[in-house]
């Protein structure tokens, strides 16, 4: 007898349906799954039969053929485990349901029969709902985050024999349902905020300006100058996400399972990686290519600390994601492309020892050991990177003081209306969303100077050795300080500005 189960899987964040075709005929034993079943997909075999005899129901010895269509994609992940056994019971005549086509069944099944979750929810409920089908049925861990989308019914499923009684009528389950914008206005939650970090007013401008723009930066300091402090909370004073945003970042935090109960990411992704990590971890990667850490910290800030100890491959990788806001993987199988939209935040010593600029420590690094140490980062990725800024070692008065700072939900609010200054400025134009992503031409026409900062920009250029490559980025990075001051016209106190936050190409050209 032949029965016919739909599920899910995924090519890169894009869902697509996958046909489980069970047939079942003889009276021996044979089990195969073809359609090209990874690794997970052909154990799957052992799982489901334990589930089926241990949810009370005889699994008699007949030959049985798993087809997943569409046979030429490689089908991978523990998902398939339900609609394998549950087209399985339908051939068997056990399962009655009239019309199978009704729902996509994904999940893991336990040798007991209750269901594990799985990953990519989200975005198959996104495909379930484009096709038009009723709805998704899949583990009760995975309901909320698939019933964000709000327009199918996700039925939760804790046992294979609770999916049985639901199909054959016997179950009454209630579809979960989620108010995502209610979620989302409750999630916008951050544990740390800026008034935390004593000091460092110049630094904390600085990173306004960054979070105004969406530029790179990099600071340098000695160690305990509070450079990682600053970092975590940099997230907070970025605008807040909008619901479109946070769908589409969890989407990817679905497909590598990092979702948490709640359901949906609705704060701006952080995501600090060690610097002994890979190339391929940093970017995405594996014999199926899954998302890596600058598609994890999509919308949100990737922060690499000690920025020269990370693998010289590692950071050259870094350099088209940060040009295009996506990563291509391209393996012999397959080609995908995972978005990758964020701030690089980074953070360096100033020498190897970290205490060059640090007044209060002898600094024990040769001159060459230093331009060593610098020569770690090369220059196209500098090139990426718009604000250089110092920062000192935290005096005793401003740690000890007992006068908060600005909070994050004030900084943010400048940053917000700076930013939608720019929404409006870049609205013909779909690829760029800030100052940040202007390309060399666009700079001509919106980042004109008068006399005055002319002449300041050109004292800049000769005077203070900064590089050519950095003329562009003190008009971006102007343009944005413009922006806050809510001024049309840049001026020679922003250009000013701008320049002090080149702080790396000066000490090159001094070296």
């Amino acid at each position: 007898m032949l029965a016919r189960v739909l599920s899910s899987s995924l090519i890169g964040i894009d869902p697509y349906l996958v046909e489980v075709e069970v047939n079942v005929e003889g009276h021996a034993f044979r089990y195969s799954t073809v359609g090209l079943p990874e690794l997970a997909v052909r154990e799957s075999k052992d799982r489901v039969i334990s589930a089926i005899k241990n949810s009370g129901f005889r699994f008699p010895p007949k030959a049985y053929t798993i087809n997943l269509a569409p046979a030429d994609i490689k089908k991978e992940g523990s998902a398939f485990d339900l609609p394998i056994a549950i087209g399985i019971l339908a051939a068997l005549g056990i399962v009655i349901h009239e019309d199978l086509d009704d729902y996509v069944l994904m999940g893991e099944l336990s040798l007991d029969g209750t269901l594990r979750g799985v990953k990519g929810a989200l975005p198959s409920a996104v495909g379930v709902h484009e096709h038009e089908m009723k709805g998704l049925i899949l583990p009760a861990q995975n309901a909320r985050e698939a019933a964000v989308t709000g327009n199918i019914d996700v039925i939760p499923i804790n046992t294979l024999l609770e999916a049985i009684r639901f199909l054959n009528g016997e179950q009454i389950i209630e579809p979960v349902e989620v108010n995502a914008e209610h979620l989302f206005s409750e999630a916008q939650c951050y544990p740390v905020d800026l008034a935390d970090v004593r000091g460092q007013a110049h630094v904390k401008r600085a990173l306004e300006v960054a979070a105004s723009g969406g530029h790179n930066v990099l600071m340098i300091g000695p160690p305990g100058s509070g450079k990682t402090m600053l970092a975590k909370r940099f997230p907070t004073i970025l605008p807040q996400m909008t619901l479109e945003e946070a769908l589409e970042t969890t989407k990817i935090h679905s497909i590598a399972g990092m979702v948490k109960t709640e359901g949906l990411v609705a704060t701006r992704p952080f995501r600090s990686p060690h610097h002994t990590i890979s190339d391929a971890a940093l970017v995405g990667g594996g014999r199926i290519p899954r998302p890596g850490e600058v598609s994890l910290a999509h919308h949100g800030v990737l922060f690499l600390d000690e920025l020269p100890e990370f693998q010289k491959n590692v950071l050259e990788v870094l350099r088209q994601p940060l040009e295009n806001t996506e990563v291509t993987i391209s393996r012999a199988s397959m080609s995908l492309t995972y978005p990758a939209n964020f701030i690089l935040l980074s953070a360096m010593n100033p020498c190897p020892c970290g205490y060059s600029s640090d007044p209060r420590h002898e600094c024990t690094c040769s001159s060459v050991g230093i331009q060593k140490y610098m020569a770690k980062i090369s220059g196209p990725l500098l090139d990426r990177i718009d604000l250089h800024i110092e920062v000192p070692a935290i005096p005793f008065e401003a740690l000890s003081s007992k006068e908060e700072g600005e909070s994050s939900y004030e900084v943010r609010k400048r940053v917000q209306l700076a930013r939608n200054t720019q929404i409006k400025r870049f609205a013909d134009e779909p690829h760029i969303h800030s100052n940040a992503d202007m390309p060399p031409k666009m700079i001509r026409g919106l980042c004109k100077v008068d006399g005055e900062s002319a002449s300041l920009l050109k004292s800049a250029i000769t005077n203070l050795g900064l590089s050519a490559r950095a003329y562009d980025r003190i008009l971006k990075v102007s343009r944005t300080i413009a922006d806050l001051s809510e001024c049309s016209e840049i001026r020679a106190e922003h250009i000013s500005e701008a320049i002090q936050y080149r702080t790396l190409d000066r000490q090159l050209w001094m070296s």
